[in-house]
């Protein structure tokens, strides 16, 4: 089975089970600036767990583009994956653990064919918070999974959310699938082996958490599950690597290629240049530029780190990497429009960034350069031959190690003098700020150094690397629990004053074309942005903000109606009338019907009431990119 094949054979089984598919939504999330790319097929669908109500109904299907950056440093082994495609059917307040478990293990053994005596299962073990989830696994030992094959585990392993401080949450229960053909399932399932494999994850949204760290009973009971499409392929077909699946198979021929090298040797290289392109493919055709802060980090990020494999691997840097890759990946994804419209795009960008990195390598080379020629090298025919033997390298840097920590050492075998360890020592922290700033990796780095007869602490430089790693972490936690739930009163006003503000745009400035280019609203200001050519004057900006105080005032009510996208279309209803929307959408009107305001389509939240925001105030206009205004603005 390929992966075109294992979609269409998921949505069309939950299809005949009543669910209604979805549209795979863009990998910049819309209006929702907890996180900065679409992170699982849930991500959109936010409100609708929260209790609004979907256009499509409440079973619903579909098969999600995802990113997930918090495991960059990670990728290099067999399974994990910047870009990811996710499969996933939910139930918002409607069916709940019985059918989802039945669904699950019938499209596994039914429509996949996999052999029940290679699954296993996880269940939540239960705590002071939750009881043991016996229900879930009294359903599978119906389902005939031996009790043995079902394990109890705590809220790390069996537990999701709430994404923030509070809000839905609840146990989940995870499916394994036994990978290896040489030896059998053993009776028991032991999650810390290895060869068990997490394939699908159910999960049962029946608490809420509250301010009080207290878990409620959920009003709206919802289950949310995920299916990795990457992994299920590589189980499907027997494969211990994912990279040698079909959906990567032919990105790593190519790099083979360019590099003339064989994948066999050179694996973990291969898979990270193949990941981060892919990765930064689907970014780009999603809007997204190279740049310096947010989601333009992180894809300079990916291109420059698949560019600095690159060149480790031996691709010359006359050659152009990334191309070749994209059109390999365009035709493996050849079912993504997104793709097909956005080539010229991304071949573009790529190629620009991967020219502007490989001058930044160059200027780092010859800073590194710099930093030895300041030292005195051990004999590097000598070095090198000691630095080869693991064992005598060990003792060099064993030796280091302890200088360094003011800690008793002595030079046993090889018999190299202290003021010569001295000399050749390379400060670790200094290492790492040109990993940090230049984009070398540790391993070549460490290669350009023992060309020279120099060498530094692989302990030190990983300390460093440990300490930005937590901020990183740290600061996408801190972005995460701001809410990626976010319905807040003061969330709620303030993109309810988004809408007039879009609309009070277009009036003072003539330009009914003129729509959103993105938006981020914490609850504490908006920023726009739009699409115009010029910055607008200081009385553009009043009168803007007077417009839209005006209507403030006017205590205009907000108006919901549920239509088919050709009838929002027809009825004059503002939005980008592309593939994101599915058959219905909601229509929100600021003011009666028929006399509004303002009409566009949006999932929400809104409040009921413009009388409800306060003064609005413009704070900030700056330019965003070319042809693209954005503007901050407050609720006083």
């Amino acid at each position: 089975m390929n992966r075109k094949e294992l979609i269409k054979g998921y949505i069309d089984f939950f299809k005949s089970k009543d669910h209604k598919e979805i549209k795979n939504s863009s990998l910049v999330p819309e209006n929702d600036p907890t996180v900065l790319f679409t992170m699982a097929g849930m991500h959109p669908l936010v409100p609708y767990l929260l209790g609004e109500k979907h256009p499509q109904g409440n079973r619903l299907v579909n098969v999600q583009r995802c990113i997930r950056t918090g495991d960059i440093d990670e990728v290099g082994d067999t399974c994990h994956h910047t870009f990811f495609e996710m499969l996933g059917n939910w139930s918002l307040g409607d069916y709940f653990k019985k059918e989802t478990i039945e669904y699950s293990f019938e499209f596994l053994t039914k429509v996949l064919g996999l052999d029940i005596n290679r699954i296993a299962v996880s269940v939540f073990k239960g705590d002071k918070d939750a009881p043991k989830d016996e229900e879930a696994a009294g359903i599978w030992e119906k389902l005939e999974i031996p009790k043995d094959r079902i394990a109890y585990l705590d809220k790390k392993e069996n537990w999701w959310g709430p994404a923030g401080e509070t809000g839905p949450c609840g146990p989940d229960t995870e499916m394994f699938y036994w990978k290896s053909d040489e030896v059998s399932a053993p009776k028991s399932f032991d999650p810390e082996d290895d060869r068990w494999v997490e394939i699908w994850n159910d999960v049962f949204m029946q608490y809420n958490k509250d301010e009080g760290g207290k878990y409620n009973d959920a009003s709206q009971k919802n289950v949310d599950t995920g299916l990795g499409v990457e992994r299920t392929i590589a189980v499907l077909g027997g494969l211990e690597d994912n990279y040698l699946a079909s959906m990567w198979k032919p990105i790593v021929e190519e790099i083979e290629k360019l590099s003339a090298k064989k994948y066999s040797g050179n694996e973990r290289a291969m898979r990270i240049i193949a990941d981060h392109i892919k990765a930064a493919v689907f970014i780009i055709a999603d809007g997204v530029v190279p740049g310096n802060s947010e989601q333009g980090y992180v894809l300079r990020r990916l291109i420059r780190r698949a560019v600095r494999y690159a060149r480790g691997l031996g691709v010359a840097k006359e050659l152009d990497l990334t191309t070749p890759l994209v059109k390999k990946i365009l035709k493996i994804y050849d079912d993504y429009d997104v793709l097909k419209k956005n080539k010229d795009k991304i071949i573009d960008e790529l190629n620009k960034e991967e020219d502007k990195f490989e001058a930044t390598l160059d200027q780092g080379i010859k800073q590194l350069e710099k930093v030895f020629s300041k030292k005195e090298p051990i004999n590097s025919v000598k070095f090198n031959k000691l630095m080869k033997d693991p064992n005598k390298r060990e003792i060099i840097t064993g030796v280091f190690e302890k200088k360094l920590q003011g800690r008793p050492y002595s030079i046993k075998d090889p018999k190299i003098s202290e003021k010569e360890i001295d000399g050749a020592s390379l400060d670790g922290k200094e290492m790492f700020l040109m990993y940090q700033s230049y984009g070398f990796p540790l391993e070549m780095i460490d290669e350009m150094a023992m060309a020279q007869g120099l060498f530094f602490s692989h302990n030190e430089f990983r300390q460093e690397l440990a300490k930005h790693q937590k901020l990183s972490r740290t600061a996408s936690a801190g972005k995460f629990k701001s809410g990626l739930a976010d319905n807040s009163e003061e969330t709620k006003k303030l993109h309810t004053a988004t809408h007039l503000l879009n609309e009070s745009l277009r009036v003072i400035l003539d330009k009914p074309d003129l729509h959103q280019k993105g938006s981020n609203i914490t609850p504490e200001r908006i920023r726009f942005d739009f699409n115009f050519d010029r910055k607008l004057t200081a009385e553009e900006l009043k009168e803007v903000e007077d417009l839209v105080n005006l209507k403030i005032q006017s205590n205009l009510p907000i108006v919901c109606e549920l239509k088919s996208v050709k009838e929002a279309k027809k009825d004059g209803a503002k939005g980008v009338f592309d593939d994101k929307y599915g058959s219905k959408v909601k229509v929100y009107h600021i003011g009666s019907i028929g006399e509004e305001f303002s009409k566009e389509i949006c999932a929400g939240p809104h409040v009921d009431n413009t009388s409800q925001l306060g003064h609005f105030k413009i704070v900030k206009e700056s330019s965003s990119s070319a042809g693209v205004r954005r503007i901050k603005a407050v609720l006083e």
